[in-house]
């Protein structure tokens, strides 16, 4: 494929590419990048079929195309799987991977046995029919990628593929990646802000900038921190190097205990938990996908009515309920964030009051248009959020904007603890600084913050301490400075934890549990 000049513009301000050249080779992986709203998301919608180029050409093996659908891109041989996962949930697997295949619905054994074929192809087995609404997010993801591989694309393109998915679940995408490419020689168009992957697995990389290409070059020729800096237009300083220095270490001895968990428990879920938080701290859970990390924040929010065990906050017990949650001082930012975390046909300024009705209201009943407006543009300006004005919809916004939006509801209310599970997946360098930095100032002003990431290193940049989960359980407590990634790999993994290579703040890492 091959991009000539490609621009798009919405109403007659909006100027979202412009002239952006783009080629993509057969057997290679190219690889795309850049900040939230740079406007990687609107090309891909254009490369699929889902918006219309407003200038330029796109040519596909070498003939002019101009796609009006998702489908007819789809048919010619390009394959999206979309960042946001768009899947129906009232289907099984099996009907979300063939479902544009018309007429072979009765013909379930051929459906099964191709199915089986993907399956066996990538080394991975999910039911085939179970409901796509009842799995996890890390499924639901390989589900997406299963029903791009069921088409035969030449061209699939892969909007933050690993964002949703934990350590062995990325491994599997990178071989998966490495067969379409190197042994099926399909071509790969591979979008991510983890510069670790980009570097491992492309060829070569076009970086966006402002709806321009910032950089265009051999993935052989360039390192993570060039790249960070075509990205940004900026030099970036390393993750949070001073969270290791142990004069930096925050220290809460004495604080009033905030969040309390007493024999927190979830049948099939995880099991019981003892934990307590005091003001200040920020607690870090390290596992791997399914090892109950969600599962937990869910159940402290009180959207979990099996769990049992009580939560506690300021030394009140809470009923198991969200109201009672948000009431008492609890505000979570869910994993999915447009499934649980926003609604996506509001405007940003509605979901950002949604939380804090009271704060905006005539006499705490009656909402003021007015206010909440005011109260997005607080928001815009306080994080950085890439939007027009608080009028624009939240499906209309990148997938990091999105993401500080749901952050962002919780600032305006009276929470006390903070739920923060996979707060930064799908958000580039830059803003991923400003939310790492956002928990530290959280922290600074009195609030209690549990974080869950699959990226280890943020856990170690912005916690006091970190748990570990494995299977439902909580298998290891260690201080951050007494620690490091290849132990929390070690760990999280069901491995005995030989000793680690030496931290970044130069202390020994305990040995497993």
């Amino acid at each position: 494929m091959r991009l000539e000049g490609v621009t798009k513009t919405f109403g007659n301000t909006v100027i979202a590419l412009r002239g952006v050249d783009l080629e993509i080779e057969r057997g290679k992986v190219h690889g795309l990048l850049g900040a939230n709203g740079a406007g990687k998301s609107t090309l891909i919608k254009i490369l699929s079929g889902t918006f219309r180029a407003s200038g330029g050409t796109i040519a596909w093996k070498g003939s002019t195309v101009n796609w009006s659908s998702p489908k007819e891109a789809n048919a010619t041989g390009v394959a999206t799987i979309h960042q946001h996962i768009p899947l129906v949930p009232t289907l099984s697997v099996l009907e979300n991977v063939f479902l544009g295949e018309e007429g072979r619905w009765r013909r379930s054994k051929s459906l099964r046995q191709k199915f089986e074929d993907i399956c066996a192809r990538v080394g991975y087995w999910i039911d085939p029919d179970r409901l796509v609404g009842d799995l996890p997010i890390g499924q639901r993801q390989m589900t997406a990628i299963f029903q791009a591989l069921g088409t035969g694309a030449e061209l699939i393109v892969m909007d933050e593929p690993t964002a949703s998915l934990a350590t062995e679940e990325r491994e599997l995408v990178y071989r998966i990646v490495h067969r379409l490419s190197r042994v099926e020689n399909r071509a790969i168009l591979f979008v991510s802000h983890f510069l670790d992957e980009v570097m491992a697995l492309t060829d070569s990389v076009t970086v966006l900038r402002d709806g321009q290409v910032a950089m265009r070059a051999d993935t052989r020729d360039l390192d993570e921190g060039r790249l960070a800096e075509a990205i940004v237009g900026r030099q970036i300083i390393a993750l949070e190097k001073a969270a290791h220095d142990p004069n930096a270490l925050r220290h809460h001895t004495g604080a009033p205990i905030i969040l309390e968990l007493r024999g927190l428990a979830s049948p099939d879920k995880f099991a019981p938990v003892d934990l307590k938080l005091a003001a200040g701290d920020v607690v870090g859970i390290a596992g791997l996908l399914g090892s109950g990390r969600s599962e937990l924040l869910h159940a402290i929010f009180g959207a979990d009515s099996h769990a049992t065990g009580d939560v506690q906050v300021d030394g009140q017990s809470i009923r198991r309920s969200t109201q009672a949650a948000v009431a008492a001082g609890l505000g979570l930012v869910p994993e999915d964030r447009m499934q649980q975390g926003l609604v996506p046909e509001f405007e940003l300024w509605r979901n950002t009051t949604l939380p804090a009705l009271a704060g905006v209201s005539f006499g705490g009943i009656l909402p003021v248009r007015d206010r909440e407006r005011e109260r997005g543009r607080e928001a815009i300006a306080r994080l950085k959020i890439k939007a027009h004005s608080p009028d624009a919809l939240m499906r209309e916004l990148s997938g990091g904007n999105a993401q500080k939006v749901t952050i962002a509801k919780w600032l305006f209310s009276d929470v006390k603890v903070f739920l923060l599970d996979e707060p930064t997946a799908g958000i580039d360098i830059g803003a991923k600084a400003d939310i790492l930095k956002l928990i530290r100032d959280l922290s600074a002003s009195g609030k209690a913050v549990i974080i869950v990431s699959s990226e280890f290193e943020e856990l170690l940049a912005v916690s006091d301490r970190i748990l570990v989960m494995r299977d439902g359980r909580m298998v290891a407590e260690r201080a951050t400075s007494e620690t490091n990634e290849h132990e929390l790999i070690l760990l999280a993994g069901g491995k005995s934890a030989e000793p680690a290579p030496p931290s970044r703040s130069g202390a020994t890492s305990k040995q497993s549990e």
